[in-house]
């Protein structure tokens, strides 16, 4: 795939972009590299059969179904089955994820491309709950250079937990390869990116998942193609969207393998060849998405509290009331609760539901400013933090390490299954939540803020065997 510049792209603006990369070379800089992707082989498989949603998304149903519709599904090296006998480190789910991987390549069912690309990819969808609007994302694979957050070149805005990066950093050790694509999001207003990428886009892959999205996948080999996505990026910082774990288990291991002396990728002279990692180890593959585009979509992700000790209803409103106006809600249905919600206010709101009804609480700004005047002005202002750093800890007494390790936590898009699991005592309380915004994930981010763990969930999700970034 050959990419033109846009209608409205300078003619001599390809040179002023090569220009820039190389001045800003000593700069700390976005590094974009095009890579030789591994690829599953389209006549030894069919990709609908073989590709799957990120490893944290698949619940023991799909694993099943996954491990149903291939012996090549990449959910067998991603997060394949534990088995009785298993032996850490002889023959466990890694090791197995290594031995599959291999096998793989050396029977062909994966092969390598020839030469370095990018892919340009597609995401047309329904938005969840709102029938009739299709929405397309759009955004390119690459493999994105490793930096610590404190280059200010990625930012990231969830905490992480030390368990899932420990689950990825053995994977990663055994297998030498990278499967699914971190998420990050760039800024781009005038989408002169988009328009470059998608206006002649010719997909090579086209697969519908379960969820109903339509993924398509178009490679860009063309070096004067590639210099221009380069080129055009190399002033951007990134956002992690999605795949804070993996980001940091990679950055991790790439500086375990970093050499003794390195001369990055970025002081090559774009005019004569296209640039490369400085090493494998210090990239990773990633989906980049321009957050100015109307394409993104972050859904709501609803908290549910169960077996606290001593919980009561009437309880918790009374103490809820000093901080929030409390108004009980004449309804339990799910699609009611959540429009309710969504009817906007001046204040952060979120709505409770209980054994005894469910309820919209409003902020009291004075009294939670008050009550959480050890958080920064920025997260004060936020509903999800409000919800934490109150309602969880404060009033329903749960610690910050119980909360991170889901002792009495659980997290749910579904809110029509939030609220069942209330009615059907399952639960002790549903939170209900409104979606955090761009522009809230964008200040909080780049002011080196965190927000609560599972603050977004960006919609849909990334297909993992659309490409694979192999190191060796």
């Amino acid at each position: 795939m050959v990419l033109q510049p846009p209608a409205d792209f300078e003619p001599t603006a390809l040179s002023r972009l090569i220009v820039r990369c190389l001045v800003q070379s000593q700069k700390l800089m976005a590094r974009i590299y095009p890579f030789r992707a591994t690829r599953y082989n389209p006549t030894a498989v069919r990709i609908e059969d073989v590709v799957t949603q990120p490893y944290d998304k698949i619940t023991p149903a799909m694993q099943q179904v996954y491990y149903g519709r291939s012996p090549y599904n990449l959910v067998r090296v991603i997060l394949g089955l534990p088995e009785l006998f298993d032996e850490p480190g002889v023959d466990d789910v890694y090791t197995r994820a290594a031995r599959d991987f291999r096998e793989w390549r050396e029977t062909s069912i994966l092969q390598t491309d020839n030469e370095p690309s990018i892919f340009a990819y597609s995401q047309r969808f329904q938005v969840p709950g709102r029938p009739g609007e299709v929405r397309e994302r759009r955004g390119f694979i690459a493999l994105g250079g490793l930096e610590e957050y404190a280059a200010k070149v990625v930012f990231r805005h969830e905490q992480t937990l030390s368990k899932p990066k420990s689950d990825r950093l053995n994977l990663l050790k055994t297998t030498r390869a990278h499967f699914g694509q971190i998420f990050m999001l760039y800024s781009d207003p005038a989408q002169s990116i988009e328009k470059m990428l998608f206006q002649n886009f010719q997909p090579q892959i086209e697969v519908t998942d379960e969820y109903g999205v339509l993924h398509r996948l178009a490679r860009v080999t063309d070096p004067h193609s590639l210099r221009l996505v380069i080129g055009s990026m190399s002033d951007k910082k990134l956002i992690i969207a999605d795949g804070h774990h993996r980001y940091e288990t990679a950055l991790n291991y790439g500086k375990e393998h970093a050499p003794a002396h390195v001369h990055h990728a970025r002081e090559r002279d774009l005019s004569s060849t296209l640039p490369h990692p400085p090493y494998p180890e210090a990239a990773v593959m990633m989906t980049f998405v321009n957050m100015d585009s109307d394409g993104l979509l972050i859904l709501p992700t609803h908290r549910v509290v169960f077996d606290v000790e001593g919980f009561q209803p009437e309880t918790f409103l009374q103490r809820s009331a000093p901080f929030f106006e409390i108004e009980k809600l004449d309804t339990a249905d799910a699609p009611q609760l959540t429009a309710k919600l969504a009817e906007g206010s001046d204040v952060t709101a979120f709505i409770a539901v209980l054994s005894n009804g469910s309820y919209l609480l409003k902020a009291r700004p004075d009294a939670v400013e008050r009550a959480l005047a050890q958080l920064p002005e920025r997260q004060r202002q936020l509903d999800v933090a409000q919800l934490h750093s109150l309602v969880l800890e404060q009033l329903l007494g749960l610690s910050q390490e119980s909360i991170r390790e889901q002792r009495n936590l659980r997290y749910l898009r579904d809110a029509a299954e939030a609220v069942e699991q209330v009615t059907k005592g399952t639960a002790q309380a549903t939170f209900l939540m409104n979606p955090a915004t761009l522009q809230e994930l964008r200040e909080i981010a780049f002011n080196g803020e965190v927000m609560p763990q599972k603050s977004t969930d960006f919609y849909p999700k990334l297909l993992s065997g659309l490409a694979i970034y192999a190191l060796d």
